[in-house]
């Protein structure tokens, strides 16, 4: 009887983690990051998101443990209220309101081969709105404490390289330290 139980609990438990996965036969494109994709970035000369933070002044916190996950994007500490810049020209693709992130910006490039993911804001800028063409360096938010940010000020940033559907939400982590980080 207790190995029907357990079979019953592992076979309940495969079809939870397919359903909550989005798993399915079809196959799944997972587009591969190589460092040709970061030449490409750092020849773009991306600006730093957070106005007035120097280069040499950003940390790599990419794939630092973060409970029962990795993080997948650069913490800039900065005072609440500093604005956040677009790092490329581009599109807004979504703004965002969730319990992680608090409030977000996503940000395609111009090829809308990456996306740019800006969390933890306090705000958008005034009159922000999704299609909005940007330009490298406008202020599209301000730092903030929303989400899971711990009530310190900072911007939560992510590059993602987008999989072939153009999803804001679906593409492969990027280290932006890696793009942002001085050259020495």
């Amino acid at each position: 009887m207790r190995s029907t139980n357990t079979r019953r609990v592992f076979l309940l438990a495969a079809v939870v983690v397919a359903f909550t996965t989005g798993a399915s036969d079809a196959p799944v494109e997972v587009p591969s990051v190589a460092q040709e994709d970061i030449e490409l970035l750092r020849a773009r000369e991306l600006a730093v998101p957070v106005l007035g933070v120097a280069r040499k002044e950003l940390h790599d916190s990419f794939d630092d443990p973060r409970d029962l996950r990795r993080h997948q994007g650069l913490d800039v500490p900065a005072p609440a209220w500093t604005p956040v810049v677009a790092v490329d020209d581009g599109t807004i693709a979504q703004l965002f309101v969730s319990v992680a992130g608090g409030i977000t910006v996503y940000h395609f490039d111009p090829t809308k081969t990456y996306a740019y993911y800006y969390a933890h804001l306090d705000r958008w800028a005034e009159g922000l709105h999704q299609g909005q063409p940007v330009r490298r360096g406008d202020v599209i938010g301000y730092v903030g404490t929303s989400g899971n940010a711990g009530g310190t000020a900072h911007l939560h940033f992510e590059i993602a390289k987008l999989a072939s559907a153009k999803r804001w939400w679906d593409g492969t982590p990027i280290n932006p330290y890696l793009v942002l980080r001085e050259i020495e």
